[in-house]
């Protein structure tokens, strides 16, 4: 199967390759979100609305193109395996060029409507979530996509945590940078060991799922082309930030009852961490600036509040007490060790 994409980054390249994919759709007003050159062929990427009815993704470089490849076989797949998770309706696609054309929804991203979630709602936010990261994770789903599709990637993870510790401290203030350390220590001892392995959406973020606003409904899962095989708890990762404490922990809880499984809540704030000081990092040394406009020593001290709120750190003593009144010791799973936190007024 041929795999091109456009020539250029202009509406007229686009319109034209419309008219090859989807004529029908040639002629509209096309609205361009993010069409913008770049040097760096991974992201030589865009969207466009079509007449406020149809979203179109196309590509002009090759490795979008594949990515939008991969999408498109990746929805085949879904629509067949998991029928009742929350899919973008395909209205065309074709590799040749690579365009993948959806219908507009009549939703929002989360980011827009989490201030909406209550306490009255959020229960049922968190069942939203939970049902669909259950369905998705199933392991018939995993088993029935691979047979689709073949061996599946891995999703792409942001910044190891060796290029953390090379490169993060100069972005932060000095009396933080002790403490990013002891993180990434920490980050490397939780996922030292392997996780469960099913198939992910590998960039669950705010912007990829949809919800109505009154009452807050979850209605839509977009962006699939970094789908493939991973572990549970990076699926959960960006929650932490993206939802408030209180609903990223029923929508775990809810997770684990539905799926029959349990996650750990160290793998996901590792995951968690290394998202987020990532996402910073290359923003920072490529000059753009981080979504909310503030300073990857703001991220910091939003990671250290949400560490706090979840107990993540220090509760080895109270473990290690428990396992004793039980008349045994256990050692603490995954946590940082038992020396003095650095840096830890940052």
């Amino acid at each position: 199967m041929a795999l091109t994409w456009l020539a250029e980054p202009t509406v007229n390249a686009l319109r034209a390759a419309l008219h090859t994919v989807a004529p029908q759709l040639a002629d509209g007003t096309i609205t361009p979100r993010n069409l913008e050159p770049s040097d760096d062929p991974q992201w030589c990427t865009a969207s466009a609305d079509i007449d406020g009815r149809f979203v179109v993704k196309f590509a002009w470089a090759h490795p979008p193109a594949l990515r939008i490849r991969h999408q498109i076989r990746m929805l085949d797949a879904l629509r067949a395996a998991a029928p009742r998770l929350p899919l973008p309706t395909v209205v065309a696609a074709s590799t040749d060029p690579a365009m993948l054309v959806t219908r507009r929804a009549a939703a929002t991203p989360f980011f827009a409507v989490r201030h909406l979630i209550g306490p009255a709602d959020r229960q049922n936010a968190a069942n939203e979530l939970a049902t669909l990261l259950a369905h998705l994770h199933d392991p018939g789903v995993l088993k029935a996509v691979s047979e689709t599709m073949g061996t599946l990637p891995e999703p792409m993870a942001h910044a190891s945590t060796e290029t953390l510790r090379a490169r993060f401290g100069p972005l932060i203030r000095p009396n933080q940078r002790d403490r990013v350390m002891n993180w990434c220590d920490w980050a490397d001892q939780a996922l030292t060991a392997p996780g469960r392995t099913v198939l992910v959406h590998g960039d669950l973020h705010g912007d990829n799922h949809l919800w109505t606003r009154e009452p807050p409904r979850l209605n839509l899962v977009i962006d699939w082309e970094t789908a493939g095989t991973g572990e549970p708890e990076f699926d959960l990762r960006c929650l932490p930030a993206d939802c408030d404490i209180e609903l990223f922990t029923a929508t775990v809880a809810q997770y684990e009852r539905l799926s029959g499984t349990t996650v750990d809540m160290d793998r996901i704030m590792a995951w968690h961490l290394r998202t987020v000081l990532g996402d910073a990092l290359w923003r920072a040394e490529a000059g753009i600036a981080l979504p909310d406009h503030r300073t990857p020593a703001q991220w910091v001290d939003d990671l250290n509040a949400r560490f706090t709120a979840l107990a993540t750190f220090g509760q080895e003593a109270a473990r290690e007490e428990a396992a004793r009144v039980r008349g045994r010791s256990t050692p603490a799973h995954g946590h940082t060790p038992s020396a003095p936190h650095r840096g830890h007024h940052g």
